[in-house]
């Protein structure tokens, strides 16, 4: 049986976590979802306006946040602090369990990142968008619900500790250990 993260150590993280870089970060991890509850680890992947993350199920998927149920533009690609999966998955073979495409050494909070900020990664530029990132049940079966408690606490969501969303505003290559930059 996996053992969770406590909370107590959940929260004596907060001050690593806080000290992620706000600029000049690097990409730690490239996740692809190619169908429901499957994830590849990718050391480089194309960023397409249209399709988002080549190979990640976003764009056939669809949404249930789209009057029409197709993919929603502003939910391309979800990025999550490096750092903060890092404390919560425990190891770095467990990161790719939280569902999102980039896990990125950077401060997600909005005061840093606040909509409408464009990144540039590789030869991509991807835009922050307002729709909100937040712990779900099945990140509470993979991490456990105190790991859905902290990400979801009032300081879970000042720093966006489950993640933040964003959309491709340029297509391009990325690859692992490339730095993100704003533009």
């Amino acid at each position: 049986m996996e053992t969770y993260v406590t909370t107590e150590k959940l929260q004596t993280s907060l001050a690593y976590i806080k000290k992620s870089p706000g600029d000049n970060c690097i990409v730690e991890m490239i996740v692809i979802r190619p169908d429901v509850d499957q994830r590849k680890i990718l050391q480089e992947g194309y960023l397409d306006v249209e399709k988002g993350l080549i190979g990640d199920n976003w764009y056939t998927k669809g949404s249930s946040k789209t009057k029409d149920g197709s993919s929603h533009p502003d939910m391309q690609l979800n990025i999550m602090n490096s750092r903060c999966i890092s404390v919560i998955a425990k190891n770095k073979e467990r990161w790719h369990l939280a569902g999102d495409q980039l896990f990125i050494d950077m401060d997600l909070s909005d005061e840093n990142l606040p909509t409408g900020t464009q990144l540039i990664i590789g030869t991509a530029i991807i835009e922050i968008t307002a729709i909100p990132h937040n712990g779900c049940k099945k990140f509470a079966r993979r991490f456990g619900a105190d790991a859905v408690k902290f990400v979801n606490s009032p300081d879970g969501k000042k720093y966006h500790l489950r993640g933040i969303n964003a959309k491709i505003i340029r297509s391009g290559k990325i690859k692992v250990g490339d730095i993100t930059k704003k533009k």
